[in-house]
């Protein structure tokens, strides 16, 4: 039978001692110094949020001013995010496209509460057509992708029909109320109105569009208190 040093057996109680201890200590304090992960994904999640954000501001600006066709590395650039970047949220022209029509078509819809809070209902309604009327600029500005038949831009029509016209028929129903505008005059009528009023008013002349569309919203007025009934 071997002999077994003394020291040797000591040696080894003591490795196996401090071995013990050191891995408690690594269990207790594994995430010393860490940050948990739940606030990382947070953090990633808002920069890529804040990403998203930068790139159709960005988009909105570039195609206003170089088409939809503008090469995707200025987009990037203005946005001041990579190349790679715009590819991860938006992997096609189209879904670019199609995400800034979508928020622009928020943009406006949310106007409305926002006007409502801060003028008189005839006021407000003047002031969402004067807004409308930007958004009309912006979606020629993209009519010619809008139009192009590509699958990515399909849903586009129903959301429009979902956000903005409960938006405008909100208004429109609280200005009547008050005796301000006409009874007979629907949400459709306004919007095609102001949509005629953009093409009709695109002839280059600064302010124009803003004129005309003040003209109409003082047209509503015409015969408001007499269609509208009475209080019992």
């Amino acid at each position: 039978m071997a002999k077994v040093e003394p020291y040797s057996v000591l040696y080894g109680t003591v490795f196996r001692l401090s071995s013990r201890g050191a891995m408690n200590d690594k269990s207790k304090n594994q995430d010393d110094g860490l940050e948990p992960q739940v606030n990382i994904d947070r953090r990633v999640r808002a920069d890529a949020q804040r990403n998203i954000v930068a790139l159709l501001q960005a988009a909105l600006a570039v195609f206003a001013t170089s088409g939809v066709d503008a090469p995707v590395r200025e987009i990037a650039e203005k946005a001041g995010v990579g190349i790679g970047t715009v590819y991860r949220h938006f992997p096609q022209r189209a879904d670019l496209i199609a995400a800034v029509f979508r928020r622009e078509i928020d943009a406006c819809a949310d106007a409305a509460a926002i006007l409502a809070d801060a003028y008189d209902p005839f006021d407000a309604l003047e002031h969402w057509m004067q807004r409308y009327a930007a958004f009309v600029a912006t979606k020629r500005g993209l009519a010619t992708a809008l139009y192009s038949g590509n699958s990515a831009f399909d849903p586009l029509p129903a959301y429009f029909n979902q956000r903005l016209r409960p938006a405008i028929q909100t208004l429109l129903e609280s200005a009547i109320a008050v005796g301000a505008v006409r009874s007979d005059v629907d949400a459709e009528d306004i919007l095609g109105a102001v949509r005629g009023l953009c093409r009709a008013a695109d002839d280059g002349r600064p302010g124009q569009t803003q004129r005309m569309i003040a003209l109409f919203a003082d047209g509503l007025r015409y015969g408001a208190r007499a269609s509208t009934n009475p209080p019992a």
